[in-house]
């Protein structure tokens, strides 16, 4: 007996996903809110708003491409499919903020800014705020490096040493959960300048994570992993070197992350007391001339600047300990 069934036939493993229905959505909540900014009267006068009302449309134009591009988009038209519903709530964001700024005053100024006070600062100020941020940088870069090697060395010591451990562990914990802002007068007046100053409290900001974290990982290695390489013939600096150390790099990471966070924190406090350029300087400045379109921006710069350091060191985390990778989530 013979019969016809008739089935649909399977999507094959190669078939493109539809069009981007979100994307379409997004594009209708970014193109709505350049045209109330571009068409809509403003209720102060601000500049750049017909900049602003172009930019939103010119990107809500850009979706509605990528929306109808998705099936050959590759992995980006995956990554914007998830950022889709963020992108739509950015444009509805974006339409609110400005209606309740430049379109009606309903938030009393200087103290809300418009998004288009936001983007002047970035189009003509933008020569004083890329030094404060190449400033804040180098600050943050030269600190953080020194404090966090510092703090490595002096971990593999304490941990690794028991004569060390025994000087150096009670001044750690006298000394060590001092914030790094209270060492602000003796620093200002042991170091010859503002700028090295603040380079120290940065490194000291990092220092004292990174040295307990990384303590705390050489102390707990298994002995068994010491007791099988000595009888493998392993030496003092093989030990620490090829068993101590990459044992203790989970800890060490989680000190890093910490000191990072620290870091972030003093050198905001040091720019505002003794640099004269930086995004610490620069927000001080800005509350000074009562210019808060120019805090927020540089506060969103700073905002930006950090995640992106952050976002660096679990790559470079999740590099190193490949066998880790995705224990810890950013």
């Amino acid at each position: 007996m013979s019969s016809t069934t008739l089935t649909a036939a399977p999507a094959s493993a190669g078939t493109l996903p539809g069009l981007w229905w979100g994307g379409l959505l997004a594009a209708l909540s970014w193109g709505g809110a350049g045209l109330l900014t571009g068409l809509l009267p403003d209720e102060i006068e601000v500049g750049r708003t017909q900049e602003l009302g172009l930019g939103a449309a010119l990107l809500g134009a850009a979706l509605v491409l990528a929306a109808l591009g998705a099936p050959w988009l590759g992995r980006a038209g995956q990554k914007l499919r998830a950022a889709g519903p963020w992108l739509t709530v950015l444009g509805l964001a974006l339409a609110v903020w400005e209606l309740l700024t430049a379109k009606l005053a309903l938030l009393p100024l200087p103290f809300f800014a418009s998004p288009q006070g936001l983007l002047e600062v970035y189009l003509e100020d933008w020569p004083r705020l890329g030094e404060s941020v190449l400033r804040s940088l180098w600050l943050l870069a030269s600190g953080y490096a020194l404090g966090a090697a510092a703090g490595f060395v002096a971990g593999v010591a304490l941990g690794w040493s028991r004569a060390i451990g025994y000087w150096v562990h009670p001044v750690l914990r006298l000394i060590g959960p001092l914030p790094a802002t209270a060492w602000l007068p003796i620093a200002f007046f042991a170091f010859p300048s503002s700028g090295s100053a603040s380079t120290f409290l940065v490194a000291l900001a990092a220092w004292f994570p990174v040295t307990v974290l990384t303590w705390s990982g050489v102390a707990g290695v298994n002995k068994a992993y010491y007791d099988i390489a000595r009888t493998l013939g392993a030496s003092p600096r093989f030990l620490v070197l090829k068993v101590a150390i990459p044992a203790a790099l989970p800890q060490v990471f989680v000190g890093l992350f910490m000191g990072l966070g620290a870091s972030f924190s003093v050198l905001v406090v040091a720019e505002m007391l003794g640099v004269k350029a930086g995004l610490g300087w620069y927000l001080q400045w800005a509350q000074g001339w009562a210019a808060y379109g120019n805090m927020y921006a540089a506060l969103l710069v700073m905002a930006v600047m950090c995640s992106t350091l952050v976002t660096l060191l679990f790559k470079g985390r999740d590099r190193v300990l490949a066998w880790q990778k995705g224990t810890v989530r950013w």
